[in-house]
């Protein structure tokens, strides 16, 4: 019977410890000039050292003139030295400790702070429906602009394998560009790259060829593709499962399912301003009707059901992230096969040691965040009456992961106790430094 402690071996033939991974958050913790820093090797060392079979980096951005953030770490068109041996100090703080780590590759798309950039880039012209005016719109990419996407994305690939990263995921999700051009909410163009599906996901597929023929067969190489967008008139489940049926012919080593951007955040679990777009029959909370009795399950694996209809056409392994707590929910998912690879994130971002802790036996279920934060009572705090107050407080909180993510890095241990607002107002003030910072 497969468990949690149970090795896995990719199509490529790459074996992975065990069967959890820690998913992708962003760090922050670059220098100015978007290099990977000694404060990121310290952190991971801290993340392998804690159990898990795989480590999923943040956002590191393939052009960095398009960021997630002002702190992310870039690989743009040829490395130095400097940030070779950068690059390879990150990646060795993993391998060290006979942990796998993939860079999670990234084009922010229109996704992008104002901060970082004033013009950022989609598939069609569009602004981010968010209240807080923190990101510009966004101008349509030329077809010359999409084809040196591509070529970027297998650069970043090509470096991350000569640095000692041991895989990469590229990130078709939560609304970054390759996710924005599935989209037809946001992708409004009317030439091959919009359009149909088959045009939408062009540059996925393009993408996905590209670094697979950058880093060759024996290499993982993953893509984290959204469930759904959620939201009326975006990308669906249908869609997503058509998409899956093509990226059977490209060699996939890991498919992470996921959803949401940020305009619907349900990759936190919440709901954005508009009312959330369900597939029909499927559940807010676990993705489908429960049939489950204890409370604890109905709320964990937001995606579950949705991997249960991409399981039905995928021929490549698969991870879902989001929501998990409970090992037996966890085992539950592998033993029914739904998937191979359990993502944890914000856990571990309160006890980097979880992982062996749970596979260990020593404890069943991994911490709950939301008690450890101190927001506020009335019509502000996080019930809020008031949708557009909850929403900001969801993103607000975190600043919690954030916070602890930065003491890590620093060598310090994560505070699990926190008063969200001063840290919310500590972090905005810091990441507004990063920018100013920032070698243009």
């Amino acid at each position: 019977m497969t468990s949690l402690s149970t090795s896995f071996t990719l199509p490529c033939g790459v074996t992975l410890g065990n069967r959890i991974a820690k998913a992708a958050m962003t760090e922050g913790l670059a220098d100015p000039y978007s290099r990977a820093t000694g404060r990121l090797a310290t952190l991971y060392q801290t993340w392998a050292k804690g159990g898990s079979g795989l480590l999923l980096t943040g956002n590191v951005m393939m052009d960095r003139r398009f960021m997630e953030a002002p702190g992310n770490v870039a690989i743009d068109g040829p490395q130095d030295a400097d940030q070779m041996k950068a690059l390879s100090a990150w990646a060795k703080a993993a391998t060290d400790e006979n942990c796998h780590i993939w860079p999670q590759l990234s084009h922010a798309g229109r996704q992008v702070p104002k901060t970082v950039s004033p013009e950022p880039v989609g598939p069609s012209a569009s602004t981010l429906a968010i209240p807080g005016g923190q990101f510009a719109p966004s101008r349509a990419l030329t077809v010359a602009e999409i084809e040196d996407i591509i070529a970027r994305f297998a650069n970043a690939a090509r470096v991350s394998k000569e640095a000692g990263f041991t895989g990469v995921q590229i990130h078709g999700a939560h609304g970054y560009l390759l996710s924005s051009f599935l989209n037809p909410r946001v992708n409004q163009r009317d030439d091959e790259w919009g359009g149909s599906l088959e045009n939408r996901a062009r540059l996925l597929i393009r993408t996905v060829r590209a670094v697979r023929e950058a880093v060759g067969p024996s290499f993982p190489v993953a893509v984290k593709l959204n469930s759904s967008d959620f939201q009326k008139g975006g990308f669906t489940l249908e869609e997503c499962v058509e998409v899956v049926r093509w990226l059977n012919d490209e060699g996939l080593d890991l498919l992470e399912i996921s959803g949401g951007n940020y305009e619907q955040p349900k990759l936190l679990d919440i709901e954005g301003l508009e009312p959330a777009e369900e597939a029909p029959g499927l559940g807010v909370a676990t993705g489908e009707k429960d049939t489950r009795q204890e409370s604890t399950k109905q709320r964990e694996g937001y995606f579950l059901a949705y991997a249960e209809a991409v399981r039905k056409v995928a021929q490549m392994p698969l991870m879902v992230t989001g929501g998990f707590r409970s090992r037996d929910v966890m085992e539950g998912a592998l033993a029914a096969g739904t998937l191979d690879m359990v993502g944890l994130g914000r856990p571990l971002c309160v006890e980097p040691d979880i992982v062996a802790r749970l596979l260990g036996g020593e404890v069943t279920t991994a911490p709950s965040w939301e008690k450890s934060l101190r927001m506020g009572p009335g019509p502000f705090g996080p019930n809020s009456p008031l949708k557009t107050v909850r929403v900001i407080n969801a993103f607000g909180a975190q600043t919690y992961f954030y916070v602890n993510i930065a003491r890590m890095g620093d060598g310090l241990a994560p505070k699990k106790q926190m008063a969200l607002f001063p840290a919310f107002l500590g972090y905005q003030s810091g990441e507004q430094k990063k920018a100013k910072r920032l070698v243009r």
